[in-house]
């Protein structure tokens, strides 16, 4: 008999009994066997795992049909599962995984079963999420070797796992696990114990935060789920990613972090209550935020809250020409868009030599633009055309639409809204690019405010698909429909929402980008293991501190502020760690240092 000593690590867990065969126990169960592991499937319920087989048997020969399996390969791998509901066929197991519903209870109930069945030196492995591996392994006969090991879902496709050690487990079965998570061709990470681990730690927070978004109904479903995706290149949005995870998976999730942090960012919102208490629990309900063409369907149907194709209760005014204020990246950008579209455009700067630059670097745009083949150089220089540069705003008398693209700081806005207030003719449309700073307070500098509007391109405006469409409480009808038809037009896809901090995206991209920092400044999990962790386990294009040094520390600071400053919540007080590496002016990429160094250009 093995001692409490003996080294797991130093045997490859070739035997693995995999306990609970939902979606996630039979997607690990399959990526187990495809990698020469004997699995035993084990769940309560025969049906179950009679359809955890079929589910097998399906997913192997579409592998066959893509060519990464031959009908032999498929016929070893189905070869190695055998399935039972009797917890007893764990007995030869070396590595048993608990993915049994989110409830101590059961778990707890499992564990100690094992107890009595599995070899001293079987390691344990909770799938959980959210609870406590700790009291896991404490009641357990063999708490050295308990230990969390966090697949995520469809746990065949992605890459991440989170080895969770508490701290009573032994190195030594870190070790095995970590090993054979690499042999299963994953990218393990190590962290420590508590609700959400990395990933869903982070992930969590800021679906809650979309939950409450959707039920202060700032903004209708659809458009905050466009923001995200377009505007951060997201692979889901957060309302339809809970309605995959699960509305009541993810209230678990939640209740289980605000426990331990109280943090009022992880306080579940209501809607998932009430969503999850009605059982509109998702996907697998078939209705949760959306309703669904069958429960465990993906197809999404149309319901009462459903837009309608043509929704404008208001035509909009004529748009032929359109001015763009500013000479940064954005501003040109802008520009750039609109003479694409077909717009003869004014681009105005406070001199000349400003305009005729920023001019200069839409010509370079648009020449790389037919180096790759996007476009004809006739096409090209007919755009060019299109734009002329002027060197006082004194050039927008014309314009039907006067887009703001300059610093962002109220007081310079304000001043140019002052001017435009003067030098645009009388129902021209006045819209500013503000990520941040109130809309309304631009159009009170004007003696127009039921003309001015919010226009929130997002940067590098040519790439980039989504405009946050920005609304204040004196925005006329007919403007707002002017700025929705210019979008189309422009073929941008256009969201609603309120004249509040944030908007849609930034309100929910920072919080999550605040939160990753304080995991850092606790000292919970390296810079790497985070962005490791949300690119490889929720699909983001950019890891969150990867992201910080792009967008620029001293940005990022000034929007969390800005955040703060507006709900008063605690949860969004800037993390000191960014407040010192701002003060020390380490930037980000444009400074050569920020959480990470870079080679200076």
């Amino acid at each position: 008999m093995a001692t409490p000593l003996s080294d797991p690590s130093l045997s490859p867990l070739k035997t693995v009994a995999v306990i609970g065969l939902g979606t996630m126990g039979t997607g690990i169960a399959e990526v187990l066997a495809r990698a020469g592991r004997e699995v035993v499937g084990i769940d309560i319920s025969e049906a179950q795992a009679a359809k955890a087989v079929a589910t097998l048997e399906t997913a192997t020969a579409r592998a066959v049909e893509r060519g990464r399996l031959t009908e032999q390969e498929r016929a070893d791998v189905l070869a190695r599962i055998r399935t039972s509901t009797d917890l007893r066929t764990a007995a030869d197991a070396d590595l048993v995984i608990e993915v049994a519903p989110e409830s101590y209870e059961i778990k707890h109930q499992i564990f100690r079963e094992l107890d009595g069945i599995v070899r001293p030196e079987t390691i344990l492995a909770t799938g959980t999420n959210a609870l406590s591996v700790t009291r896991l392994a404490a009641d357990s006969a063999r708490p050295e070797r308990v230990l969390g090991l966090h697949f995520f879902n469809p746990a065949p496709a992605m890459k991440l796992v989170e080895v969770v050690s508490s701290v009573l487990t032994a190195p030594a079965a870190v070790t095995a696990v970590t090993n054979l998570a690499l042999d299963l061709g994953k990218e393990p990470v190590a962290v420590g114990d508590r609700p959400g681990f990395v990933a869903d730690g982070l992930l969590f927070g800021y679906l809650n935060q979309a939950a409450a978004m959707y039920e202060a109904k700032y903004a209708s479903r659809e458009d905050i789920d466009a923001a995200m995706r377009l505007g951060c290149g997201l692979p889901m949005g957060p309302l339809a990613l809970l309605d995959l995870i699960g509305v009541d998976t993810a209230r678990t999730v939640l209740e289980a972090m605000y426990a331990e942090s109280h943090d009022r960012l992880h306080a579940p919102a209501p809607i998932l209550k009430q969503l999850s208490e009605a059982g509109l629990t998702g996907r697998k309900s078939g209705r949760g935020f959306y309703t669904y063409e069958a429960p465990g369907s993906a197809a999404v149907v149309r319901d009462a809250l459903t837009p309608l194709e043509s929704s404008e209760k208001a035509a909009g005014r004529e748009v032929r020409s359109v001015g763009v204020a500013g000479s940064g990246t954005m501003a040109s950008g802008i520009a750039e868009v609109f003479a694409k579209a077909g717009y003869e455009v004014v681009l105005a700067a406070r001199s000349e030599e400003k305009a005729q630059t920023a001019k200069a670097r839409i010509g370079k745009s648009l020449s790389r633009s037919v180096d790759k083949g996007r476009m004809t150089a006739e096409a090209a220089a007919q755009t060019l055309d299109r734009i002329t540069a002027a060197g006082s705003y004194e050039a927008f008398a014309d314009v039907d639409l006067a887009v703001e693209a300059v610093a962002e700081d109220l007081e310079i806005k304000q001043q140019l809204f002052q001017t435009l207030d003067k030098v645009c003719k009388p129902g021209a449309v006045l819209a500013t690019t503000t990520s941040s700073l109130p809309v309304v307070a631009c159009a009170r500098a004007t003696s127009r405010p039921q003309d001015v509007i919010g226009m929130h391109f997002f940067n590098p405006a040519p790439a980039m698909k989504l405009v946050e469409v920005v609304r204040t409480v004196l925005t006329a009808e007919d403007v707002h429909a002017t700025v929705r038809e210019v979008c189309g037009r422009i073929k941008k896809h256009a969201v609603d929402c309120g004249d509040r901090a944030g908007f849609i995206v930034n309100a929910l991209l920072f919080p999550y980008l605040n939160n990753a920092i304080k995991m850092v400044q606790e000292h919970y999990a390296s810079l790497d293991d985070i962005d490791a962790a949300m690119k490889l386990g929720g699909g983001y294009p950019m890891g969150p501190f990867e992201l910080l040094d792009v967008v620029g520390l001293d940005v990022s600071l000034a929007i969390e502020k800005v955040l703060h400053r507006e709900f008063r919540d605690p949860g969004l007080a800037p993390a000191p760690l960014l407040e010192h590496l701002v003060a020390a002016g380490c930037l980000g990429r444009k400074t050569g240092r920020g959480f990470r160094e870079y080679a200076r250009r």
